[in-house]
């Protein structure tokens, strides 16, 4: 009898020291990726959104949370072994800062998920089935906003009343339902300005140039900047300054552009985006699936004026115009 009342104490004994040391273990700490084909410095106001919005979800970088930071810094190939690093580092949610390091995520893993937070049109990317239903293992955020082009075109005729010719840069020769709706909606809002446009296809460096001096030969009188990707990304100071040189009037959709030194943007916050992804990040951390979770679209918008680059093309942007700028540039 005393031999089992023994054998019962140390069992109980045994199992109450297993409980107190699996207690004692430290919770795990999720370990998210973030992935850009851009240098992180250069997204440095995206990245501080990232931070701050998981912050005031209870998440502290270092503490209760860890941030794998990865850039390729315009370079695709790095870009997708970057993506296969945090795979094998096992995070528990990939953060992706553009269309390519989404592709990138998803070359590397279907089981991991995956967070977008700028892709322009997911759907005809191939990512997600739909945005309400998006299966797989890719969520997040999308900008499409096709009718941005026409605002854009629509702010050039105020800063430039005798407006007649636009020439309109981008990548035009790949084809999608996005590029699709772009150009219609350039062309109704050129139909009502009284506008004419000017299409220059670039897939290089080499063809930012040549379109600049073939837009400057026509006698464009703007443009429309619609070029997307790591192409117009790792250029953005050059394209500055070739607007500059040509005396040509340029407006984009993305605020980097204007403070790497063009003239203004208007376009979807990218910001923003990036604060409504800490939401996906913490949906997924507590259980939930991507598959479930819709894409959202655009919420806010912003628009940008650099006056330092109108003096330069000797522009005088209308008190008006000015008033309704989100953001200006001295």
């Amino acid at each position: 009898m005393n031999r089992k009342i023994f054998c019962l104490a140390l069992c109980a004994f045994l199992f109450a020291l297993g409980v107190s040391a699996q207690a004692q273990q430290p919770a795990k700490v999720p370990r998210i990726g973030y992935l850009t084909n851009e240098s992180l410095s250069a997204l440095s106001a995206r990245t501080e959104a990232f931070r701050k919005a998981l912050r005031e979800l209870g998440y502290l970088e270092g503490k209760n949370i860890v941030i794998e930071w990865r850039d390729a810094e315009g370079k695709l190939d790095r870009q997708n072994e970057l993506a296969v690093e945090l795979v094998r580092l096992r995070v528990d949610v990939i953060v992706t800062a553009g269309g390519q390091a989404t592709r990138s995520a998803k070359e590397a893993t279907m089981t991991i998920p995956i967070v977008m937070t700028q892709e322009r049109d997911p759907v005809s990317s191939g990512f997600i089935a739909s945005l309400a239903r998006p299966g797989g293992n890719i969520t997040g955020l999308s900008r499409l906003a096709p009718e941005l082009s026409g605002k854009q075109l629509e702010l050039l005729k105020e800063i430039i009343p005798r407006l007649f010719r636009v020439a309109v840069l981008g990548s035009l020769t790949q084809s999608s339902r996005t590029r699709t709706q772009t150009l219609k909606e350039i062309e109704a809002a050129a139909g009502a300005l009284g506008v004419k446009l000017q299409y220059l296809d670039v897939q290089s460096l080499k063809d930012i140039e040549a379109a600049f001096r073939a837009a400057r030969k026509s006698q464009a009188d703007a443009v429309l900047w619609l070029v997307s990707g790591p192409i117009g990304g790792t250029h953005r100071p050059r394209i500055g300054e070739l607007a500059v040189q040509s005396r040509l009037p340029a407006i984009y959709e993305q605020a980097e552009y204007v403070e790497a030194g063009g003239l203004m943007s208007y376009g979807v916050s990218f910001t923003d985006l990036d604060r409504r992804a800490a939401t996906y990040v913490d949906k997924i951390l507590k259980g939930a699936k991507p598959a479930d979770l819709p894409v959202e679209q655009p919420k806010k918008f912003e628009f940008i004026i650099n006056l330092k680059a109108a003096k330069q093309i000797g522009l005088a942007i209308p008190p008006n115009v000015l008033a309704r700028a989100d953001r200006v540039i001295r």
